[in-house]
């Protein structure tokens, strides 16, 4: 709506009742004015065809994002001259000598201004309530045959429904495809592949493989069971709680039923009533944000994944390490007497070496345990969000190459088909081809029509689909403290047992030869490092 000034003077002696009628029924109550999204609902109401509605706009002074009291009159006036017939312009208001006419709203109530908590288009779920409404437990319940694991369920339990299942990937497969058809407009999390895409396959690998394949099916099915909408439809409860053969036939059944999200949403139609007037621009702008959001995450999760595979290193190497000790300890080779000069320091150490194994083996188990948190608490907790971001990324696509290109192809259609009814009537073709290019106006018309209601939902959906987004936000605090515990946890745990060998060293640094004995901790003052023993 651009700001176009009309120097009309209209006062409220100018205007029948009604024109305050409709002020006070839809004007802001704080601030005395009307909205500017209010005021286009209530343009889209009059039935006028969308050029007459944008000449009127444009005659409107709404810099500031809404009407006065005056401009909203003058808008009432160029509606109701409109309505009958005549060309909306200011310099029709300035000849009218008569008082301006009432014109053709419906129901003023449909029109107020909704509050936040009415609002269809708005989210009050907080990221609590959303994490509460389900959580999925998915189970490997592996058959093997031979040395690969050829055929893999899974156990799903469900906290919410108290019910547990079992399910094939195919199954998974299918639900994810039916959710798409039911949920288009709608983020829909993507399934893992079926099979390894790339690389020499071995029992260890096929294995990696199918417990990558499982966190990310139960990351799947926990999106989608805490999805508000997803989380009220009949496809996920059947496919939480369906005990039967045949799980996939009873989605298709239940889709089939219900059709897509469009047809079955109650204020599908009418979608655009509740968008900003700037709704492009908002969806460019948080399409931007959400993907730099993606790629700091994708990083963080990066950097996560290395902190955990170094913990699982750490600890092969102090096992190794206590390993190579005991194999030193447990040399039955003699010490050369002519080289130890009769000393038998060395077999003394040998033994304790030996007996050094079992703490480091403790250590490396402890290694061990923190790159499991690391990789269950924290890892998994972004590689969450990162598929939820995802999710987002796809969207965004499929509404771009989806809704939109289709919209643009009904247009091209209906513009030939067009040109094909004027050179028909140029021609003077029979009637009946004449009648058959009509038809076919027709039905592109209401193709368009619909194309136009599904772009407008799709943009709605994508809306509330954003606020998702940033309720999960929050996420990062959890993320965030289970970094913060595990390592506080897996430091102090390996601290004890550093502590506990320690005292064990004594006979080691304490022989008989003038060896010193072991540095001093630094609670035990005088401390100095391990490495001030030994000269440069």
């Amino acid at each position: 709506m651009t700001a176009c000034v009309m120097e009309v003077v209209i006062n409220e002696g100018s205007v029948p009742p009604y024109y305050r009628e409709v002020y006070e029924a839809i004007r802001c109550k704080q601030e005395d004015h009307v909205q500017t999204d209010v005021f286009q609902r209530l343009l889209r109401k009059t039935d006028l065809p969308v050029a007459v509605q944008n000449q009127i706009a444009e005659h409107l002074d709404c810099k500031e994002g809404f009407l006065s009291k005056l401009t909203l009159y003058k808008a009432l006036a160029l509606i109701a001259l409109a309505q009958k017939g005549k060309h909306p312009s200011p310099k029709l208001l300035e000849n009218f000598t008569q008082e301006f006419p009432k014109p053709s709203l419906g129901d003023l109530q449909a029109l107020r201004m909704q509050p936040a908590s009415g609002n269809p288009l708005l989210l009050s779920q907080t990221l609590a309530e959303l994490l509460d409404i389900d959580t999925v437990q998915v189970e490997l319940i592996p058959e093997k045959k031979g040395l690969f694991l050829k055929h893999v369920e899974y156990e799903i339990t469900s906290q919410r429904f108290q019910a547990s299942v079992y399910r094939r990937y195919s199954d998974f497969d299918v639900f994810h495809e039916l959710l798409l058809q039911r949920f288009a407009y709608r983020m829909v999390p993507a399934l893992p592949p079926k099979r390894m895409l790339k690389g020499v396959l071995t029992s260890t690998t096929d294995r990696e493989f199918i417990e990558g394949r499982r966190r990310a099916l139960g990351r799947f099915i926990n999106l989608v069971a805490r999805h508000p909408f997803f989380s009220e439809d009949g496809l996920i409860k059947i496919f939480l709680t369906f005990s039967g053969s045949d799980v996939q036939n009873k989605l298709r059944e239940s889709f089939k039923t219900a059709g897509d999200e469009f047809m079955t949403c109650k204020i599908a139609t009418q979608a655009k009533e509740y968008l900003p007037g700037d709704i492009q621009a908002k969806f460019s702008s948080s399409r931007e944000m959400i993907r730099n959001i993606f790629n700091s995450f994708q990083k963080l999760r990066d950097r996560a994944e290395r902190m955990a595979v170094r913990s699982v290193e750490t600890a092969t190497d102090l096992l190794m390490f206590g390993r190579e000790l005991s194999s030193l300890g447990s040399d039955t080779m003699p010490v050369l007497s002519w080289a130890s000069t009769n000393n038998n320091t060395w077999g003394t150490m040998r033994q304790s070496l030996k007996g050094l194994s079992v703490e480091f083996a403790l250590l490396a188990d402890k290694a061990a345990q923190q790159g499991k948190r690391e990789e269950e608490d924290v890892v998994e907790k972004l590689n969450l969000f990162l598929d939820l971001l995802q999710s987002y990324k796809d969207l965004c696509e499929r509404h771009e190459k989806g809704v939109l290109h289709d919209h643009q192809r009904a247009l091209q259609k209906y513009s030939v088909i067009k040109r094909q009814m004027m050179s028909a009537t140029v021609q003077s073709k029979e009637q009946v081809s004449v009648d058959q290019l009509e038809s076919r106006i027709v039905q592109q018309e209401n193709a368009i029509v619909t194309m136009e209601l599904r772009n407008y939902f799709s943009l709605f959906c994508l809306h509330q689909e954003t606020q998702l987004i940033c309720t999960y936000l929050q996420i990062t605090a959890h993320i965030l403290g289970a970094f913060v515990n595990s390592q506080i946890q897996g430091h102090r745990e390996m601290s004890v047992v550093w502590n506990d060998l320690q005292p064990k060293l004594g006979c080691l640094f304490g022989a008989p030869n003038g060896m010193p004995s072991p540095p001093l901790t630094p609670q035990q003052g005088n401390w100095k490092p391990p490495n001030a023993f030994f000269p440069n």
